[in-house]
């Protein structure tokens, strides 16, 4: 599969997890909004592994670290629905809640630095991404310590994700540059060195010629 396809299906599936988690918290209380909800951590846990899949040969530490984001804020909404349906209280799932937002706050700002640095978007939505994570992470933050901003706060990173998923949809990634084989570059420096000695004879006949 190629990088553009990649980031095409990268596309659908993070316009994907807001549908399952939006439409399953929605219906929390009933089995099919719990399906949804969970089905949600394994949209967000296949982010990641197409992130890492198609990027890792150019920026290996920031999959990395966005795999594990992504790995973790699936597990621990996982937990977080699996503790609201078993004993009905909201409390568990908010706390695992929050602690996922935290991570994938922290763990996107990399991935939004190389997409500014790739130039893959714009500078200012790049920019616009990575202050959105980071409000993110501390809107989540906040709210574990009581102060009821962490929606607020999630504003701006679900603006972005949308609008990343509408240019991944259009664009996927772009298909990774190949390195020079070691017999082509062998190649071009003979080529170089060949043409600065013809330069230097020249010039010296030119002297020479002006020296007669």
């Amino acid at each position: 599969m190629s990088n553009t396809n990649a980031g095409r299906i990268a596309g659908a599936v993070f316009l994907a997890a807001f549908v399952c988690y939006g439409v399953g918290n929605a219906l929390a209380d009933r089995p099919l909004g719990v399906a949804l909800m969970l089905l949600n951590s394994v949209v967000v846990g296949t982010i990641g592994a197409i992130v890492f899949w198609a990027l890792r040969g150019r920026h290996s530490w920031m999959t990395v670290i966005y795999l594990v984001a992504r790995s973790l804020e699936a597990a621990l909404l996982a937990v977080g629905v699996l503790l609201l349906a078993s004993t009905a209280s909201p409390e568990g799932n908010d706390l695992a809640y929050q602690l996922a937002m935290i991570i994938l706050g922290i763990g996107s700002v990399p991935f939004c630095w190389v997409l500014l640095k790739d130039r893959f978007l714009p500078g200012w939505l790049a920019i616009y991404g990575i202050v959105g994570y980071v409000m993110l992470a501390v809107g989540a933050l906040l709210q574990l310590f009581g102060f009821a901003v962490g929606l607020v706060f999630s504003i701006p990173g679900g603006f972005f994700e949308i609008a990343l998923g509408l240019i991944l949809i259009a664009r996927g990634f772009r298909e990774p540059i190949a390195a020079p084989q070691p017999t082509q570059v062998r190649a071009t420096r003979m080529v170089r060195s060949c043409s600065r000695n013809a330069d230097a004879r020249s010039s010296n006949n030119d002297r020479l010629n002006i020296s007669a």
